[in-house]
């Protein structure tokens, strides 16, 4: 990939952009007509808290919705997997060992895609930011919110 990381690009993979423009689309589709409609049909007739909750849920929908249209105008895509320079970058997967000696495998994405827990790291995060640019056999010190985290790469992908 080796293309300098801006702010004002949202870079994701195929299935991410995939999963958020389907999010998108359920939005503006679905779930903006619900609301609407119990709004409209309910209108004076539930307690005032309820019509409040609804207020709420669709200021919620819309922001959402402006959120997405907003990640999705300017989009970069990153092919996962297929780093070949051996150099960690947007889209590798990287496996490490830490100080207690446990390995874990991350992919580096962009940040409306990260997942922890999946094994998506954003590249903005503590961990992605010093992945990147690193290489097999380098030793990183992280700072992150639960102190200071020592890895040493062991495969880059």
């Amino acid at each position: 990939m080796n293309t300098k990381i801006t702010d004002d690009l949202t870079y994701i993979t195929p299935k991410g952009l995939e999963k958020l423009e389907a999010e998108l689309v359920h939005l503006r589709n679905e779930k903006r007509k619900e609301i609407t409609r119990y709004l409209q049909e309910t209108e004076g007739d539930v307690e005032e808290t309820e019509y409040l909750i609804a207020l709420e849920e669709q200021a919620f929908v819309e922001g959402r919705i402006r959120q997405l249209e907003q990640l999705l105008a300017n989009v970069m895509i990153i092919q996962p997997g297929q780093n070949s320079s051996g150099v960690v970058e947007l889209g590798s997967t990287v496996v490490l060992r830490d100080d207690n000696l446990e390995t874990e495998t991350y992919t580096i994405v962009g940040s409306a895609e990260a997942n922890p827990t999946t094994g998506f790291i954003s590249n903005e995060s503590p961990l992605g930011k010093a992945l990147l640019g690193s290489k097999v056999g380098d030793e990183l010190a992280v700072k992150a919110p639960a102190g200071l985290l020592n890895y040493r790469v062991l495969a880059v992908q």
